[in-house]
C-alpha cells in the first residue's frame, strides 16, 4: 500500500499533536495543544532584499574570518611563530566556532535567524576591530591571538544555523536552491575582497589595517541591516521568546532522538563535517602553502583568482540546481549530483598539487578546487532543509561540530615537512563523506511523524 502525500503551500504541521493546521481549527480542539501560527514566506520582492543584504553580510563574515589567515604568515614572522602555533592560532576559531553552532540554531528557531545574525555580527565585527590592539598589549601574542581567535568561532558560529534558519522558515523550497547559493557566494567574495585588498593593504600599512577595515566595515553592516531594514526595532532576546518561539520549540527529546536515527540525518550531519573540515583547511593554509612553496608570487595573485572562480561557480551550481528540479527530476538525485562534483570530482584537482608544479598551474588547480567545492551549497548544504524544515537551524548547528582538521594539517606539515600529505588527508577526508551521503541521502522530511498526520489528499 502506497502512501502519497502532497504538500500545498497552506499546510504547515504542528509537530506537537502531529495534525494538520486548518484554518477552521480551533485552539482548543481536543487532543491537541495549542496551534501555532504558520510561518509565512517572503515575497518575491522581499526575498531579493534579503538575499542582497545576506549575501553581504556572508561577504564581510570572511573578511573579518580570513584576516587572520591573509596575515598569519607576517604575524608569524614578527612575533617568532612555528608552523604548529600558527596552526594553533588558525585552528582556535574553530574550537570556538563548534560550541556555538547548536545554539546560534536553536536560538534562531525560536525568535527569528535575523536577529541572531543582527546581534552576532556587531559582535564579531567588534571582536575584529580590536584584534592587533589584543596582539600589542599583551606580553604573549600568541596566547591572545589564539584566545581572540576563539572568542571570533564562538561568535561567527551562529551565522550559518541562523541562515538556515530563516530559510527554512521565510523561502519555498523551489527557490531555497538558488537563494543558499547566492548567499554562500558571500564567503567567496569575500574571501576574494579581503583577498584582493587584503593583500595590498598588507603590503601598504601592515597586517593590523587588515582587521581594522573588516571590523569596522561589519559594525556598520550591522548598524545599516537594523536601522533600515528592522526598522530600527531591537533584537530583544528573551527566556520567554526562547520558550515561545513556534511548534519547533516544542520539539521533544524524543522527537529529537528519532530524528538522529535517521540514516538520512545522520549522512547529512557526516557530509557537512567532511566538507566543511576540508574547506577550511584548505582556506586558513593555502596562502602560507603558496608563500612557502612559490615565495616570489605576488599574494593579491593566488588570493584573488581561485575565489574569482568560485563565485560563478556557486551561482551556477544553485541555477542549475533549481532547473533541474524544476523540471522534474527527483531531489535527492539532484543533491546527490551537486554533491559529487563538490566532493568528488575536486577532490582530483586537490591530488593534483601533491605533485610538482609550477605556480600557474597550481593557481588553476586550487581555482578548480576552490570553484567545484561551491556545489556543496546546492546539496549537502540545503538538503537539511529538505529533511527537517522545522528545525533546520539547531539541526544545522550539529554539522560543524568538530571542525579539528585545521590544526591537524599544522601539525602534519611541520611533522612531515610535506604539503603533498595534507592534500592527501584532505582527499580521503571528502570520498568518506561523498560515498556517505550516495549511499544514504534522501530529501523526504523527516522531522513529522506520517503515521499521525491527517492529509488532505491521500491517495492509496
Amino acid at each position: 500500500m502506497a502512501v502519497i502525500q502532497k504538500y500545498g503551500k497552506n499546510y504547515s504541521y504542528d509537530l506537537v499533536c502531529h495534525k494538520e493546521n486548518h484554518p477552521s481549527d480551533k485552539i482548543g480542539a481536543p487532543g491537541c495543544h495549542k496551534k501555532w501560527p504558520e510561518h509565512t514566506t517572503w515575497s518575491r520582492p522581499v526575498a531579493r532584499v534579503w538575499t542582497v543584504v545576506l549575501l553581504l553580510g556572508t561577504c564581510l563574515l570572511y573578511c573579518a574570518r580570513v584576516a587572520m589567515p591573509i596575515c598569519a604568515v607576517s604575524m608569524a614572522e614578527q612575533f617568532n611563530w612555528s608552523k604548529r602555533e600558527s596552526g594553533m592560532v588558525l585552528g582556535s576559531f574553530f574550537w570556538g566556532y563548534c560550541f556555538t553552532q547548536v545554539f546560534g540554531g536553536y536560538v534562531s528557531d525560536r525568535v527569528g535567524g535575523e536577529k541572531v545574525l543582527l546581534l552576532s555580527a556587531a559582535a564579531w565585527g567588534s571582536m575584529t576591530a580590536f584584534t592587533p590592539i589584543l596582539a600589542h598589549f599583551c606580553s604573549q601574542p600568541i596566547l591572545s591571538m589564539t584566545l581572540a581567535r576563539f572568542l571570533m568561532g564562538l561568535l561567527q558560529g551562529v551565522h550559518y544555523p541562523s541562515l538556515a534558519s530563516l530559510c527554512s522558515q521565510k523561502v519555498v523550497e523551489s527557490e531555497r536552491g538558488f537563494l543558499m547559493s547566492t548567499v554562500g557566494s558571500g564567503s567567496y567574495l569575500g574571501t576574494l575582497v579581503i583577498g584582493g585588498a587584503g593583500s595590498l593593504m598588507l603590503d601598504l600599512y601592515g597586517w593590523q589595517s587588515v582587521f581594522y577595515a573588516s571590523g569596522l566595515l561589519s559594525v556598520l553592516w550591522a548598524y545599516c541591516m537594523w536601522k533600515y531594514l528592522l526598522k530600527g526595532e531591537g533584537p530583544i532576546i528573551t527566556l520567554e521568546s526562547l520558550g515561545s518561539g513556534g511548534p519547533q520549540s516544542k520539539l521533544s527529546k524524543r522527537h529529537w532522538l528519532r530524528l538522529l536515527k535517521q540514516p538520512a540525518v545522520c549522512a547529512v550531519i557526516v557530509t557537512h563535517l567532511c566538507t566543511a573540515s576540508t574547506f577550511f583547511t584548505l582556506l586558513s593554509w593555502l596562502p602560507t602553502f603558496f608563500k612557502d612553496t612559490f615565495p616570489n608570487a605576488k599574494g593579491w595573485v593566488f588570493n584573488v583568482i581561485p575565489w574569482l572562480v568560485a563565485i560563478p561557480s556557486s551561482l551556477f551550481s544553485g541555477w542549475l540546481s533549481d532547473h533541474l528540479i524544476s523540471k522534474g527530476f527527483d531531489t535527492a538525485s539532484v543533491r546527490k549530483l551537486m554533491q559529487c562534483f563538490s566532493m568528488g570530482v575536486s577532490s582530483v584537482f586537490t591530488l593534483l598539487l601533491c605533485g610538482n608544479t609550477t605556480f600557474p598551474w597550481a593557481v588553476a588547480f586550487v581555482s578548480a578546487t576552490m570553484g567545484l567545492t561551491t556545489f556543496s551549497h546546492s546539496g549537502v548544504s540545503v538538503n537539511v532543509q529538505d529533511l527537517a524544515p522545522s528545525c533546520a537551524g539547531a539541526l544545522f548547528g550539529k554539522f560543524k561540530k568538530w571542525v579539528l582538521l585545521v590544526y591537524f594539517s599544522g601539525y602534519l606539515i611541520e611533522a612531515t615537512g610535506s604539503w603533498a600529505s595534507v592534500f592527501a588527508l584532505i582527499t580521503t577526508v571528502n570520498l568518506l563523506g561523498l560515498c556517505t551521503f550516495l549511499a544514504f541521502a534522501e530529501a523526504r522530511r523527516v522531522d513529522i511523524d506520517c503515521s499521525k498526520v491527517r492529509h488532505h489528499d491521500i491517495h492509496i
